[in-house]
């Protein structure tokens, strides 16, 4: 079973850099030296210093010398899981030859703990065109699948909602939440206090708000006074006791992303969800009305084509009685075939109607679902950073 997940800690300077490849290469971490580095390498030694300038040395190629300097993920599998260094290697190569091809990229396998893990540090600038990394979450999604794929490809197991690493389901009565960092915020006494309960305020605002005013709104209902302005740097909220947090207080106790442009983008994408769920249901009405229309226009035709028969059938009344009841008959299947056509539309009706109902019930539900394990996904990955960020740096060891 192998947990792939971002760290997010901040990535924009030069040292915390040097820190964290410093961190990736300790001896006592590596221990048998599975090390790679994928793109441009000019050194015969993989340590922090040389990996380190080659990073620096591509960003001032480019003139790319700032913002965000990398990205990190972690890729770790079960204690139980059945697998070696060299498959974790393999791995880390086919993932970052997947997501990565044009930028360096620094694989480590650490076998410090009981369980095998891999890190894997990426340069932000690509050595091809100079362009820089961005990642959204559809790409953090596409990395969580496509490392599910490399572990079934080598017969491993891959994460089961509902089950534990051996498959057995998990039994009424243990823990689980459907949040992790709220989970986290709840069991951690030492941290309970009006930090965490700001910030459960701040996790279920968050995920019910389109905009920064609805958002606003929502945490007043919750006790919390938002202070937001463009003119500052931070949100800060207070709630009826006169207690003040701001939101890097937040993103540094639990590891969240609440800050303005990650609010802003999660109202953005709840924004695109209505929008495109509009546009799905004005579409379907659209489509009712012109089956509508069209079935109305059929059946006046079919009614007025019964009656042009009738007519003709009484231009036709001396034929009529010299043949005997062939008249009768012919109105007869006439009126039949009316009568069997209005029901086929009728039926179509019907049909077409159940058919949108179940289309549009099972595409909300697939997104809500979509959205339901996004959220879990994002919430478990920080959930587990929290638990992985015990150590510190003050400089290079080496």
């Amino acid at each position: 079973m192998a947990i792939n997940k971002v760290v997010n800690k901040s990535t924009k300077s030069h040292g915390a850099m040097r820190n964290v490849i410093e961190y990736v290469l300790k001896d006592e971490k590596v221990k048998d030296g599975y090390v790679e580095i994928t793109g441009p390498f000019n050194f015969d030694q993989i340590n922090w210093d040389t990996v380190y300038r080659t990073f620096l040395d591509e960003k001032k190629l480019w003139d790319k010398d700032s913002g965000r300097m990398y990205a990190h993920n972690v890729i770790s599998f079960h204690k139980d899981e059945v697998i070696t260094p060299e498959q974790c290697l393999e791995i880390g190569r086919e993932f970052v030859e997947r997501f990565f091809p044009e930028h360096q990229s620094l694989i480590s396998i650490h076998q410090d703990r009981d369980h095998l893990h891999i890190h894997i540090v990426t340069n932000s600038v690509s050595y091809i065109d100079g362009m820089k990394l961005h990642q959204t979450k559809r790409d953090l999604e596409q990395q969580k699948q496509f490392t599910n794929q490399l572990c079934l490809e080598r017969g491993l197991t891959i994460a089961e909602k509902g089950k534990h690493f051996d498959g057995t389901a998990i039994e009424e009565g243990e823990v689980i939440a459907w949040s992790k960092d709220k989970y986290n915020l709840l069991q951690n006494e030492t941290k309970r206090s009006f930090v965490a309960d700001c910030a459960i305020a701040v996790l279920e605002a968050r995920e019910q708000c389109t905009s920064k005013e609805e958002f606003i709104e929502r945490m007043e209902e919750r006790g919390w006074h938002t202070s937001w302005s463009d003119s500052k740097k931070h949100i800060t909220f207070q709630n009826d006791n006169g207690d003040k947090v701001r939101d890097s207080n937040l993103e540094k106790s639990f590891h969240i992303d609440v800050n303005k442009e990650a609010l802003l983008h999660e109202f953005e994408r709840q924004n695109e969800i209505l929008r495109l769920a509009k546009l799905k249901s004005d579409r379907d009405r659209e489509r009712a009305e012109e089956l509508d229309k069209y079935y109305r226009e059929a059946d006046s035709a079919i009614t007025g084509a019964g009656a042009d028969c009738q007519a003709v059938g009484g231009d036709t009344e001396i034929t009529d009685r010299v043949s005997g009841d062939q008249g009768t008959e012919r109105d007869e299947d006439t009126e039949a075939l009316v009568r069997e056509v209005r029901a086929d539309i009728s039926d179509n009706r019907t049909q077409n109607r159940v058919v949108a109902n179940t289309e549009n019930k099972s595409i909300s539900d697939a997104e809500q679902r979509r959205i339901e394990e996004e959220q879990r996904l994002a919430a478990q990955e920080r959930a587990r950073e929290i638990e992985g960020h015990s150590y510190s740096h003050s400089g290079p060891s080496r």
